[in-house]
């Protein structure tokens, strides 16, 4: 497989097989990963790969917190707060294709509820990892971390993986930092759930549209 050919199949997944993952390999890709461009090569990312017994834990931690209607507040806007023209049409756009896919009315509130509710089971997927950075980092060191996670995902689909980037972990904060033991000086930034794609799953025939280069594309000769 060539860089073309991972870029082009890489997309979110949201249906897993149950097949574990060898979390060699997870450690495998999470390190040749890190060969993604950072500014002055500070490599701001920290992570933590999720598997096994303790994925199982955290599903169940999860389970209970979801059930109790424990909030938490984000620690980040995951959106602007002012989002509006083709960036807010293109996130109800998504949306909506999502649920089409699922065959969920747009007026089903519990049925997307509980779709919703999926990202905290990583759909099924028997591993994870969570991204992390410290608190005195600034955007430039963000966009770090973005560039280190599609290194990641590009990784994994060379390795026959399928991944789904979840910046919703970050309205838990305060349980995935008692859970991972992340210190005080440093803030979560999203999960990502790994796996083995479930090509049955209803949610996993969505393909995003893209928008035309000609919309955010200039060329000066």
């Amino acid at each position: 497989m060539d860089v073309s050919d991972a870029v082009a199949a890489r997309r979110s997944v949201r249906g897993f097989l149950s097949r574990p993952v060898p979390p060699e390999l997870i450690e495998r890709l999470a390190v040749a990963a890190a060969r993604a461009p950072s500014g002055g090569n500070l490599q701001p990312w920290h992570v933590d790969i999720v598997t096994g017994d303790a994925m199982a834990r955290l599903k169940a931690l999860m389970a209970d917190k979801l059930a109790s209607g424990s909030l938490e507040a984000a620690q980040y806007d995951i959106y602007p707060r002012a989002l509006s023209g083709a960036y807010k049409d293109r996130r109800f756009q998504v949306g909506m294709a999502l649920y089409g896919a699922m065959q969920i009315e747009r007026g089903d509130t519990d049925a997307r509820q509980r779709e919703f509710r999926r990202n905290f089971d990583f759909f099924g997927a028997p591993a994870a990892l969570f991204c992390t950075v410290d608190r005195m980092m600034g955007p430039p060191q963000w966009s770090d971390l973005g560039m280190y996670l599609q290194s990641f995902m590009l990784l994994a689909v060379e390795a026959g993986l399928a991944t789904c980037a979840q910046e919703c972990w970050a309205i838990y904060p305060e349980t995935v930092d008692a859970f991972l033991g992340t210190p005080p000086e440093r803030m979560l930034f999203c999960g990502m759930a790994v796996g083995y794609e479930d090509e049955t799953a209803a949610a996993n025939s969505l393909r995003t549209i893209r928008a035309d280069g000609g919309e955010w594309l200039r060329r000066l000769d």
